[in-house]
C-alpha cells in the first residue's frame, strides 16, 4: 500500500525521491495500513523483519528438539500422538516463517546457514534441558503460552505476510499451550511424586519463560523502533508484565507455586509485582553458554547435513514436473519416485 500511495501522491518526477517514498511508507504505517513485498520500505525496516523472522523461524525448529526427544518415553500413546503433532506443527511455524522472510529477498539457505555458522540467534529457553515427563507439561504451559503472548499482537504487524503467518501459527500454539496445561494438571493432581515433579519443572522453567520477552525495555537495541514501524506493538516489559498477570491465577487452579517469594499484587498498579530476573544468566545464554547451546545446535547440523539428499530428490521432482531441466542430481531420481 505504501508505494501505491506514493504513486498516487507524487507525480512521476518523483519516483527517485527517497523521501517521498518515506513520506508514504510512514503515512501507510501510522495509518495501519499493511506494507506489502513489493512496496517501498526502508532498508532497516527490511533488515529488522528479516533478523526478527528469522530469530522466530529459528526458535520454532530449534524448538522442536527438546519435546522430540521425549516422543519415545510418552506414557500413553495418546501423549505420544499429541506431541509427534505437536512438533509437526513447529516444522510448519518454521517453513511459514522462512517463507515470509524470503518474500523480502532473503533466501531460506542463507538464513539456515547463518543459523548453523552461529550468525543468527533463536530464543535462549531453547537452550534448557527437558529433565522429565512434567517438563514437556512446563513448556507447554509456560513457554507457548509465553509464546502466545508475545505472538498475538503480530497478528497485527504492519509486514503483511508476518501478520498472516502469524494468524495460522497462533491458532496451532493456543492448542499447545492448552495441551501443556492439561498434563500439567494431570501430575498435580496425581500422586505425591507426580506433584513433585510438576512443581519441581515449574521451579525450572518459570524464569527463563520471563526471559523470552527479551530484555528490560531501557537495554533493548530494537524495540522501541519496532514498536514505531509497528512490527512490534508492545515492548518487551509490557508482555512479561501481561504474562505474569496470566499466569498468575492458572497457577492456583493448577495447585502450583510460581518460584518467586516477591509475586503479589499491587492494587495501586493493578498488576502483580514479581522479582528481579536474573539478566545475567540470560546474557550467557544468549553467548552460547547455556545448559544446552551447543547440543542443539550441533544436533540442528547433523539433522541438515543429514536429510541434504531429501531436499536434492524434492528438487529435482519439482523441476522435472514444472518442465524445467533437473539439476545435476539426476542420480538421486530413484529417491524421488520413493518420495512421489
Amino acid at each position: 500500500m505504501a508505494t501505491a500511495a506514493a504513486h498516487q501522491t507524487y507525480g512521476a518526477e518523483d519516483v527517485d525521491d527517497t523521501a517521498a517514498y518515506e513520506r508514504a511508507f510512514d503515512a501507510a504505517v501510522a495509518a495501519d495500513e499493511r506494507i506489502e513485498p513489493r512496496d517501498w520500505m526502508p532498508d532497516a525496516y527490511r533488515a529488522t523483519l528479516v533478523r526478527q523472522m528469522a530469530q522466530h523461524a529459528h526458535s520454532e525448529i530449534i524448538g522442536m528438539q527438546p519435546e522430540a526427544n521425549w516422543i519415545t518415553r510418552a506414557p500413553s500413546l495418546r501423549r505420544k500422538a499429541i506431541l509427534m503433532a505437536k512438533v509437526q506443527d513447529e516444522a510448519g511455524h518454521g517453513l511459514y516463517l522462512y517463507s515470509a522472510a524470503e518474500t523480502l529477498g532473503t533466501g531460506r539457505e542463507e538464513l539456515l546457514d547463518k543459523l548453523h555458522s552461529g550468525r543468527q540467534k533463536y530464543s535462549s529457553i531453547f537452550n534448557y534441558p527437558t529433565l522429565t515427563w512434567a517438563d514437556v507439561g512446563a513448556i507447554g504451559w509456560l513457554v507457548d503460552g509465553a509464546a502466545i503472548t508475545n505472538q498475538v499482537p503480530l497478528c497485527r504487524c504492519s509486514y503483511g505476510p508476518y501478520a498472516r503467518a502469524m494468524v495460522r501459527i497462533c491458532k496451532e500454539e493456543s492448542f499447545h499451550q492448552r495441551q501443556g496445561y492439561e498434563l500439567l494438571l494431570a501430575l498435580s493432581r496425581g500422586t505425591p511424586e507426580q506433584h513433585a515433579m510438576a512443581q519441581d519443572a515449574v521451579d525450572r522453567w518459570w524464569w527463563p519463560s520471563l526471559m523470552m520477552f527479551g530484555p528490560p525495555d531501557d537495554e533493548s537495541a530494537h524495540s522501541a523502533q519496532s514498536m514505531t514501524w509497528k512490527i512490534k506493538r508492545h515492548s518487551n516489559d509490557e508482555l512479561r508484565q501481561r504474562f505474569v498477570d496470566i499466569c498468575v491465577p492458572q497457577a492456583e487452579s493448577l495447585g502450583l507455586t510460581l518460584p518467586d517469594p516477591d509475586l503479589r499484587w499491587n492494587e495501586e498498579r493493578g498488576h502483580h509485582d514479581f522479582g528481579p530476573i536474573d539478566w545475567a544468566e540470560f546474557k550467557e545464554v544468549l553467548r552460547g553458554n547455556g545448559p544446552c547451546n551447543e547440543q542443539r545446535l550441533t544436533q540442528r547440523r547433523r539433522a541438515h547435513e543429514e536429510g541434504a539428499w531429501v531436499r536434492e530428490a524434492a528438487a529435482a521432482y519439482a523441476a522435472e514436473h514444472s518442465g524445467r531441466t533437473p539439476s545435476p542430481i539426476h542420480h538421486l531420481r530413484w529417491r524421488t519416485a520413493a518420495l512421489s
